[in-house]
C-alpha cells in the first residue's frame, strides 16, 4: 500500500496536506512547519519516501504507524491530533479542516485508516510532496 501526503496549506507553524491511500482520498494531515533546519518538535519531517510498520507505540501504549528512517528524527508516527501543539514532528489525521491552523474528526479518522492498515499483508510505503 503506497500512502501519500500532499502538503497544500503553509503557516507559520502549522502544514495541513490530504493523504491518499494508493491514490484515494483519506483524510487530511496536519504537521508543524516546514523547516530548512530542525528544530526538534517544531518541525516537519523532510519529503521523501519513507517504510511505514506498525508497533506498539510506548507513549499512546495503542499500536500506532510508525514511520522509518526519518533523516535526523526518531519516533515519527501517525496518529490524532488538531493542531500543531499535538505534535512533535508526527504526522496528524482528520476528517475535515477546521482552519488553516487545525484539523477535526481526528479520532474518527485514525480509527478509520488504522482499519485499512491493518489489514494490509504486503508492507506500507509513505510518499511526502510538497
Amino acid at each position: 500500500m503506497l500512502i501519500t501526503v500532499k502538503r497544500c496549506i503553509f503557516e507559520d507553524d502549522t502544514t495541513i496536506g490530504v493523504m491518499k491511500l494508493d491514490g484515494k482520498f483519506q483524510c487530511f494531515t496536519l504537521e508543524d512547519k516546514i523547516r530548512d533546519i530542525k528544530i526538534d518538535g517544531k518541525t516537519a519531517i523532510p519529503k521523501g519516501n519513507y517504510k511505514v510498520i506498525l508497533n506498539m507505540s510506548n507513549r499512546f501504549q495503542k499500536v500506532l504507524p510508525l514511520i522509518m528512517d526519518v533523516p535526523n528524527f526518531a519516533g515519527v508516527r501517525i496518529h490524532s491530533g488538531n493542531t500543531h501543539a499535538d505534535t512533535e514532528g508526527c504526522i496528524l489525521v482528520g476528517n475535515l479542516i477546521t482552519n488553516s491552523r487545525s484539523i477535526g474528526e481526528s479520532k474518527l479518522a485514525m480509527d478509520k485508516l488504522m482499519l485499512i492498515l491493518r489489514s494490509q499483508q504486503n508492507g506500507i510505503e509513505l510518499q511526502i510532496d510538497e
